[in-house]
């Protein structure tokens, strides 16, 4: 639906620029966005190449093993059925640290063999379990400590001061994820 919706506004503005006289700027518009959109990704893919480095260096020299041994009694309260599960819990530790590390693209595996690992347990197949939705809000608000994915957009983008996120990104992404598991202990009581 959204597709539509994009191509109907986009369509809808050509059309207009062409009608008002202005098609010349419109298709250089096009020319000059498309151009930039080209050296944005190349600057991010370069940047989140160092970050994703990064973590597979915090991963090999132990950090993410620190990390976990942190989080671990965290999540056995949030995650009462799925904590004991060593098929769960180490994707789970390596999605959430990624994520606190602001590293969503590199996040994103470990959250799918997480959710793999939760289904192959699940015994109403197809439907998710409280933990299931419980990790669902937790990695989509996930408390992030260094949002490197927003500084490195706002890097790429020029942007004088990149890091001055950090510390309302720490707010608002722990007020999220509390409010998120507030949420789902609320909702677990009704369905």
């Amino acid at each position: 639906m959204i597709n539509y919706v994009w191509f109907f506004i986009l369509i809808v503005g050509i059309v207009f620029g062409i009608i008002t006289g202005r098609g010349e700027i419109v298709s250089k518009s096009i020319i000059d966005s498309t151009a930039a959109t080209v050296e944005l990704t190349i600057q991010l893919i370069g940047l989140m190449c160092l970050w994703c480095g990064v973590m597979r260096i915090a991963e090999k020299s132990g950090i993410t093993n620190m990390l976990s041994k942190i989080l671990r009694p965290l999540l056995k309260i949030i995650f009462r059925k799925s904590s004991n599960n060593p098929e769960i819990v180490a994707p789970m530790i390596m999605n959430l640290t990624s994520n606190i590390m602001g590293l969503s693209n590199a996040a994103t595996p470990f959250g799918i063999k997480t959710m793999e690992a939760m289904e192959k347990v699940n015994t109403n197949k197809g439907v998710a379990t409280n933990d299931m939705a419980r990790f669902l809000v937790l990695n989509a608000a996930c408390i992030q400590l260094v949002p490197t994915s927003v500084i490195s957009i706002r890097a790429a983008s020029g942007s004088q001061n990149p890091g001055i996120i950090i510390i309302p990104a720490i707010i608002t992404t722990a007020v999220a994820a509390i409010m998120g598991m507030i949420y789902c202990s609320i909702l677990e009581r009704y369905f």
